[in-house]
């Protein structure tokens, strides 16, 4: 069975569930989930294709987690949640299918698609975990209002239980992502929303750019739930995450940054020779 071409929606056969035993889906979402209790954090090294997600998996990482800017920039769009639902996910198939490990797939804020379809369109790609956004990409404001986002997760959890998959829903909070103001200050908010998604049916939340060591702190003790934190270069490093109490640290798109500076270096090198 070929691999769909950049752009080109997965056959039915390609993207059904009779491609995709339910029973492995449910097993590897179990286990997804299941990784964010261990004795320290779940470290995830996000790919974009096929290539870095054997990568990871060659690395002897556990899960094959997507990063939604590096997977829209290498195919020609931004990551503001426009690109299209069926590019988007030939993509996410095409890496779930390429490797044998539990597949969370960030999905920006979901492309506008209705819960159901988006938790079918997740399944039948391979993926067992998501990462849902807040950030209100198609409306006036800076984030969703917390009561439009939790009956989103609302539906996302509820379709995922129709489906007889029990998704990941990583929901991330964009506070501290959109707002330059004195971490603390942002708190507040954040504990609120991350609460809300987490009684709504997320299993982890995600306070994305937050790297305050106080505040990753305070925030963790104050939601009681897994957390997700950005791997940052001006943040805590894993250790100090980890006695922070973080479950789950993310390199968002760190691996493709890095990518794209050493292709930068060498080609600079290679016209500096010429």
């Amino acid at each position: 069975m070929g691999i769909p071409a950049v752009g080109q929606a997965p056959s039915g056969l390609e993207r059904g569930v009779a491609n995709v035993d339910q029973s492995l889906l449910i097993h590897q979402a179990r286990t997804l989930r299941d990784m964010h209790k261990g004795s320290g954090p779940l470290l995830l090294p996000n790919a974009w294709d096929v290539a870095t997600a054997q990568a990871v998996a060659g690395a002897g990482f556990p899960v094959i987690a997507t990063t939604s800017l590096a997977v829209a920039a290498s195919l020609g769009f931004p990551d503001t949640d426009t690109m299209p639902a069926d590019v988007a996910f030939a993509a996410i198939a095409r890496i779930a299918r390429s490797v044998d490990l539990p597949v969370t797939a960030d999905i920006e804020a979901g492309y506008q698609l209705p819960a159901a379809k988006l938790v079918e369109r997740l399944l039948d790609a391979g993926a067992v975990g998501c990462n849902l956004e807040d950030t209100d990409h198609h409306g006036p404001g800076v984030l969703v209002p917390v009561e439009r986002q939790v009956a989103r997760i609302r539906s996302v959890r509820e379709a995922s239980e129709a489906a007889g998959v029990p998704l990941v829903i990583n929901a991330r909070v964009d506070a501290f992502l959109h707002d330059s103001g004195e971490p603390r200050s942002l708190l507040p908010e954040a504990v609120q929303r991350a609460r809300a998604y987490i009684e709504a049916g997320a299993d982890c939340v995600y306070p994305i750019f937050l790297s305050d060591p106080a505040t990753i702190e305070a925030f963790v003790q104050a939601v009681q739930a897994p957390v997700n934190i950005l791997l940052r270069p001006d943040g805590p490093d894993r250790q100090t995450l980890a006695r922070l109490g973080v479950a789950r640290i993310s390199m968002g798109a760190g691996l493709f940054r890095a990518s794209m500076t050493e292709i930068g270096r060498v080609l600079e090198a290679l016209r500096a020779d010429s």
